[in-house]
C-alpha cells in the first residue's frame, strides 16, 4: 500500500500520524501492511494490542491459551465482566475488531511452544512478547532469533518492570539471561500481587518498540535493558553486549529448536 492509496477514512483516522514529521502517509501506509504477532493477552499485551491496533498495524496476531478471571481485570484492560470465562486470545480479538476495523486480527488459543512458535513468529514482521513465564520467553526468543524476526520483551514484578528489544544481529535474550532463575525464585503476581498500572507502562514501551521498528524509525531498546520503578517514577537503561558462547546467536548457533527441552533453567545442551 502507498500513502496515496489512504481512502477519506483513513486518513481522517490517522490523521495525527499523517501530519508528524517521521510518519506521515507513507509510515501509516507501513504500518497498515505491517504485522505484529503478540504472545500473551493478560497485563503486558493488553496495551500493546490496544496501541498496536489504534496506530493501524494492519496484521494483529493473538496468541494466549487462558481464558479470563475477574481478577485479570484490575489490568488486563482489553477484557471486560462480561469476558470472564472467554478465551483471552478470543475477547482481545473482539476488542480490536471493535477498535479498528482496518486491522486483520488474528486469534491463536494455544500456548507458544517449541511445537508451533517457528511457524507463529515466521508469520509476522514484529512479535510482542508480553508472556508472563520463562520458558515462552526462551521459545519466543529462540524460534524469533532463527527466523530473523526481532521481539520487543518486557517484564514486571511488583512495583517494577523491565524492557528490551531483541533484533537479528544485535544480542538475545539468552546472552542477557543465560539461564531461567530455578523454578520458585521468582514468584509470579498470583503470588506477590502486582501494580494494576505497571503493565500498562511497559506494554506501551513494547507497542512502541514495534511501531518504531515497523516504520524504521529511532533507536530502539537493542543491546540496552530499561529498569522502571513505578514507586521512584524512574528509568534506568544499562547496556548488554551479545555473548559470543550463546547457543542462539554465538558463534556456534543451533539452527532448530526441535528437539530442544525446555526445562531444568531453559538450558540448551552443548551435546
Amino acid at each position: 500500500m502507498s500513502g496515496l492509496s489512504l481512502d477519506a477514512t483513513q486518513l481522517d483516522r490517522y490523521s495525527r500520524h499523517i501530519i508528524l514529521d517521521g510518519v506521515g502517509p507513507e509510515g501509516q501506509a507501513a504500518l497498515l501492511d505491517g504485522s505484529v504477532l503478540v504472545v500473551g493477552a493478560g497485563g503486558l499485551g493488553a496495551p500493546a494490542i490496544q496501541y498496536l491496533a489504534a496506530a493501524g498495524v494492519g496484521r494483529v496476531g493473538v496468541a494466549d491459551d487462558d481464558a479470563v478471571e475477574r481478577s485479570n481485570l484490575q489490568r488486563q484492560v482489553v477484557h471486560a465482566d462480561a469476558d470472564v470465562g472467554r478465551p483471552k486470545a478470543e475477547s482481545a480479538a473482539e476488542y480490536v475488531r471493535d477498535l479498528n476495523p482496518d486491522v486483520d486480527v488474528e486469534a491463536y488459543e494455544t500456548r507458544v511452544g517449541p511445537d508451533n512458535a517457528r511457524e507463529l513468529v515466521e508469520g509476522y514482521d514484529v512479535v510482542v512478547d508480553a508472556s508472563d513465564n520463562f520458558r515462552t520467553r526462551y521459545v519466543v526468543n529462540d524460534a524469533a532469533r532463527l527466523a530473523g524476526v526481532p521481539v520487543a520483551h518486557a517484564a514486571v514484578y511488583k512495583f517494577e518492570g523491565q524492557a528490551t528489544t531483541l533484533v537479528p544481529g544485535g544480542p538475545c535474550y539468552r546472552c542477557l539471561f543465560p539461564e531461567a532463575p530455578d523454578p520458585g525464585e521468582v514468584p509470579d503476581c498470583a503470588t506477590t500481587g502486582v501494580l494494576g498500572v505497571l503493565p500498562g507502562t511497559l506494554g506501551c514501551i513494547q507497542a512502541t518498540e514495534a511501531v518504531k521498528l515497523l516504520l524504521d524509525a529511532g533507536e530502539t531498546l537493542a543491546g540496552r535493558l530499561l529498569f522502571y520503578d513505578a514507586t521512584a517514577l524512574s528509568f534506568e537503561t544499562v547496556p548488554y553486549r551479545p555473548n559470543p558462547d550463546c547457543p542462539v546467536c554465538g558463534d556456534e548457533p543451533i539452527d532448530s529448536i526441535e528437539g530442544v527441552e525446555y526445562a531444568d533453567g531453559c538450558r540448551i545442551s552443548a551435546d
